[in-house]
């Protein structure tokens, strides 16, 4: 039987090393080298390059013929470390902000410990994903052939969640997390003198009105029975101290999780901006993209999960998320091709919040979530 102390302790200088050395999506070749190495050193059969930087490890046992595939990301994000742990980035403007190097770190310790101890039947495929932050690492991964090459019936993943104590574990089944979609509106008009705003169609009063009016669309446009999200992050103009600007760029996100409701916040935001530039005698340009898919569980094998959870963790800390999260997370994309089940676990109480300056892993959790993912494994593809 494998020393889970010893695999604890080699997991967290796994998670350490990855954290001192953070790349951002598509970037990660020193990650993707680390994974392949230690997956061909627990005998593992590896394939590098799949979708640019992604790595599968093929792990085959017994003579079944079902496959499943467990799944981390590898990327981290355009932030400054403010951390002084002795391990914290040495890259500078990149940090793992997000705790993909633990999701790394923890499917490599799933790796070895069922290379080591065996317990299933069939295949498992453990996929590291590069560039989920920015949506674009599982497409990559698909539309590289993953699922010709690499074929599995099912596929698991997971997040840490701060202010969940570790070793606690959620997830729900249906809707999990949120679509994104991204849009940038464009405002035009004539800029000027600050001292003669008669003398053109300066667009800051406008963008200022443009911005309050488009909260209109959740509180006013949308049924209350749908959860969605209309979220203003950046405006930009032309302008300077004493000169009106001519051009102005809002940009956001929206989030919602039925494909109807994002085709009409687009409608309802087009119709809102070209209203207000033209009240503004001004012109209006609405760019409308979607990002992320939203993440949909599979009832069924939410409750597998939840049933391999309960091997490994307390069974009262396993437990049914109240509400999806409108977050967004492209292992949703895997699942628009076979079911599947992504599920969060505890990075603690204290835990900084994802995507912060002061955020750092939990190392407690390492443990946990690699025998989650053996548990899974076991329970999915049992022994004859």
């Amino acid at each position: 039987m494998t020393d889970l102390k010893a695999l604890s302790d080699e997991m967290t200088v796994w998670r350490r090393d990855l954290h001192a050395h953070p790349e951002f999506g598509f970037d990660e070749t020193r990650t993707a080298a680390f994974v392949a190495d230690k997956l061909r050193s627990f005998g593992l059969e590896v394939a590098e390059g799949i979708g640019g930087t992604g790595v599968v490890g093929t792990l085959k046992r017994g003579t079944g013929n079902r496959a499943i595939a467990l799944r981390a990301d590898m990327d981290a994000l355009r932030i400054t470390e403010r951390g002084q742990a002795h391990y914290r980035s040495q890259v500078p403007g990149t940090m793992h902000a997000c705790g993909h190097d633990g999701h790394t770190a923890m499917l490599l310790g799933a790796a070895k410990l069922l290379a080591e101890e065996g317990g299933f039947d069939g295949t498992v495929r453990f996929v590291f994903q590069p560039a989920e932050e920015w949506g674009k690492g599982a497409l990559a991964m698909l539309d590289d052939g993953l699922m010709q090459r690499f074929p599995f019936e099912e596929i698991y993943g997971l997040h840490n969640m701060p202010g969940l104590p570790v070793g606690h574990f959620e997830t729900r089944a249906g809707p999990v997390m949120s679509a994104e979609d991204n849009f940038e509106i464009v405002l035009t008009g004539l800029g000027g003198h600050a001292a003669r705003p008669q003398s053109g169609n300066e667009v800051l009063v406008a963008a200022c009105a443009l911005v309050t009016n488009l909260q209109t669309i959740v509180s006013r446009r949308l049924s209350p029975a749908d959860i969605a999200v209309v979220s203003v992050t950046e405006l930009l103009t032309d302008g300077t101290r004493n000169a009106l600007p001519g051009l102005a760029r809002i940009l956001g996100d929206a989030r919602s999780f039925r494909p109807e409701v994002s085709a009409e916040i687009e409608r309802q935001m087009r119709v809102i901006a070209e209203g207000t530039a033209m009240a503004h005698n001004v012109t209006a340009e609405t760019r409308y993209t979607r990002e992320f898919v939203p993440l949909i569980n599979d009832a069924t094998l939410v409750e597998e999960a939840m049933a391999a959870a309960r091997t490994v963790l307390q069974a009262d800390h396993v437990k049914v998320a109240v509400e999806p999260m409108t977050a967004s997370e492209d292992f949703a994309r895997f699942l628009e091709h076979v079911p599947g089940c992504f599920v969060f676990m505890g990075n603690g109480e204290s835990s900084a919040p994802l995507h912060n300056p002061d955020f750092d892993f939990n190392d407690a959790g390492l443990l946990p979530g690699a025998r989650y993912h053996a548990a899974i494994v076991r329970r999915r593809l049992p022994m004859a």
